[in-house]
């Protein structure tokens, strides 16, 4: 009989999982024990092997997807074997969505007829709404208007200044009349497409107009394009703003912000040969200063013959290019996780100077007997357990209304791997040797970077070290990782001048920056753990008593 196999929960904090490769393809022979697939989880890819035997029928969730715990991931079974029913145990209830999408359209049809139809918004009267004045633009602020409501607005006419999500812009009138409303008031923001300001004939009902724009009327002004019969009794109307009229070519109107017709006029670029790439066609001043003028457009240059001859400037060409790249299962919880954690405990750092003369030549002795290799974080590490145990506030984590004291110490341990960041648990840390410690972050830092790591070695962390030393990277601050209270963020050595007994002599010093969660540590206690720490790495001897 077939047997079904669901995305499995790796870890206790697991939600979803990604399969980052196959390693057994359908109709491929499974034995119990055989790997299956490496699944990415939020914290680690891993290996998943199959418990049943027989032959892979189907693949529920293809590389490089993801999908929820529980969800159909595979199927093994006996070849030949029928499993429509297990893929389409679903039938009925989709059936019964499709009678009930079919009979949507007749409640629609009765709900339009039942309704009556919105009033139309009267002819001449022009919606303005909030512009999106840049690609990334979702809402706006009014940081000034330049006209009060009763003004006589001519096109091109700046309306107002808008802010947005990169800059403070003029924005201009594309309507002749009068400014009956304003919608939005200073300092006040509101989404894009929002009701800005109302223009039209002056005496307008605005009243009538807002109704009418709530209940979805439109206006009865025809669109542009099929205005011919509409215009005949507007060509007197237009000649007499003749001379006033700004820039049009074949009868329409050429939208153009001031900035880009003063550059225009400087320059004596006709606008009518521009094409804009701003909303609705609009030019803007990059389009003027990008313009190329074509071999139609010779003949106008042939007027500015008073113009200052500029030498042409050689630009760099070239093809933009972006790359969208899907985040992994393992990113998303990171940023996630480390989002939660940055928003919701308040972050305090404080960072202080560590004399590792002593613990060079301390490690150079150690690492002379034989089968034996400490490095410097190896004794960091030790230093921050022993400094634990004197002082278990740090070693706490927030609770709500309670604060939990940790009475062990586990020690975790920020390891980079090519998908992200893993952190592996030393449990006890403070009942180990240094030798020990060696050895054993050696073994989880490898398998970590294997993918051999287990779920359970990389939970449980009371403090947390990131070491980032051995990149040359000589102080920078970390975002604790949750529940933690705290994590010590560690330097590189670097050899200076420095001042012993009164005196300038070569020395070497690490950085070290302990980020709090002011919840649980106070600055008192924080500082109180680095004096210790920095007394048990400055004096090595003492982690070995």
């Amino acid at each position: 009989m077939a047997e079904v196999i669901n995305m499995p929960r790796l870890s206790d904090t697991m939600e979803e999982g990604t399969v980052a490769k196959w390693l057994k393809k359908v109709g491929d022979k499974v034995e119990e024990g055989d790997i299956l697939a490496e699944i990415e989880t939020d914290k680690a890819t891993m290996e998943f092997e199959s418990f049943h035997e027989g032959t892979l029928l189907h693949i529920g969730i293809e590389e490089g997807d993801g999908a929820p715990v529980d969800s159909l991931l595979a199927i093994i079974g006996e070849e030949g074997e029928d499993i429509s029913s297990l893929l389409n145990g679903s039938g009925s209830s989709s059936e019964a969505s499709k009678e009930e999408s079919s009979s949507e359209p007749e409640d629609d049809t009765a709900s339009e007829t039942e309704t009556s139809e919105p009033a139309d918004i009267p002819e001449g009267v022009e919606i303005v709404t909030m512009p999106r004045l840049s690609d990334t633009m979702e809402e706006g602020t009014v940081a000034s208007w330049l006209k009060s409501v009763g003004d006589k607005v001519e096109e091109g006419d700046i309306l107002a200044e808008i802010e947005t999500d990169k800059a403070t812009m003029e924005f201009e009138s594309f309507y002749s009349g009068t400014l009956l409303h304003i919608g939005i008031q200073e300092g006040e923001g509101a989404p894009v497409d929002s009701l800005l300001a109302i223009i039209g004939p002056e005496g307008t009902d605005v009243d009538a107009v807002l109704n009418a724009k709530s209940s979805g009327g439109s206006s009865k002004s025809a669109p542009k394009k099929e205005a011919s019969k509409d215009e005949a009794p507007k060509k007197e109307e237009s000649s007499k703003k003749e001379e006033t009229a700004p820039a049009t070519q074949d009868g329409q109107r050429i939208f153009a912000s001031p900035l880009a017709k003063k550059i225009a006029d400087e320059k004596g670029i006709n606008l009518a040969d521009v094409k804009g790439t701003g909303d609705n066609g609009r030019i803007v001043k990059k389009d003027i200063e990008n313009f190329k003028p074509s071999s139609q457009a010779a003949p106008a240059a042939e007027k500015t013959e008073a113009a200052p001859a500029v030498a042409p400037v050689a630009l760099p060409v070239g093809e933009e290019s972006v790359e969208e790249v899907k985040n992994s299962t393992m990113r998303k919880v990171i940023a996630k996780r480390l989002g939660e954690s940055k928003f919701t405990a308040p972050h305090y750092y404080l960072t202080i100077e560590v004399d590792m003369d002593n613990a060079k030549a301390s490690r150079a002795q150690i690492n002379s007997l034989p089968d034996t290799k400490v490095s410097f974080n190896d004794m960091v590490l030790k230093a921050c357990a022993m400094a634990l145990k004197k002082h278990p506030q740090v070693n706490t984590s927030w609770n709500g209304d309670s604060m939990i004291y940790k009475r062990h110490i586990h020690m975790g341990v920020a390891v980079a791997v090519d998908e992200g960041l893993v952190v592996p648990v030393i449990k006890f840390a403070d009942q180990m040797s240094l030798t020990q410690l060696g050895t054993v972050v050696k073994d989880l830092a490898g398998r970590a970077r294997n993918k051999k790591i287990k779920p359970d070695e990389m939970e449980g962390s009371t403090f947390t070290v990131s070491n980032l030393g051995m990149f040359g990277i000589q102080e920078f601050t970390s975002i604790i990782n949750q529940p933690n209270s705290a994590i010590l963020s560690v330097g590189a050595i670097v050899d200076k001048p420095v001042v012993k007994n009164g005196e300038i002599v070569a020395g070497s010093t690490m950085k070290v920056t302990l980020a709090c969660d002011h919840r649980t540590v106070d600055g008192a206690t924080g500082a109180q753990f680095l004096q210790t720490l920095r007394a048990y790495l400055e004096n090595p001897v003492t982690m070995l008593a």
